[in-house]
């Protein structure tokens, strides 16, 4: 497993940034529940999920998108798309928030 200080040597320091973000805004996502592969996380675990993906991503993720793509849409063994559930029942896929989340961080910019 590679530490993060390597994968923003892989990544762009500004897009490394970007991706912590990212993981960070799922881990801060009140009373959701990340579902993989039919089971639910808590949002903390869905970002050590992440991260763990991200690190044996290694240097196919360069961008953001790239996170988004490869690591944060849907199950590497199963194929099944990420889902995030909110407190008021309303489900969506992972990597269409996460797309959201990003434009969003961006336009902040």
């Amino acid at each position: 497993m590679l530490p993060i200080s390597v994968l923003i040597e892989t990544a762009p320091q500004m897009e490394a940034q970007k991706i912590e973000a990212l993981i960070k805004a799922v881990a801060n996502l009140e009373d959701a529940v990340f579902i993989r592969n039919g089971t639910e996380h808590t949002p903390k675990e869905a970002a050590d999920h992440l991260r763990l993906k991200w690190r044996n991503a290694g240097g196919r993720v360069k961008k953001a998108p790239d996170f988004i793509r490869y690591c944060a849409s849907e199950s590497s063994l199963s194929g099944k798309p990420y889902l995030i559930r909110f407190k008021d029942g309303h489900t969506v896929l992972s990597r269409d928030w996460l797309w959201t989340e990003l434009k969003r961080m961006e336009a902040g910019r």
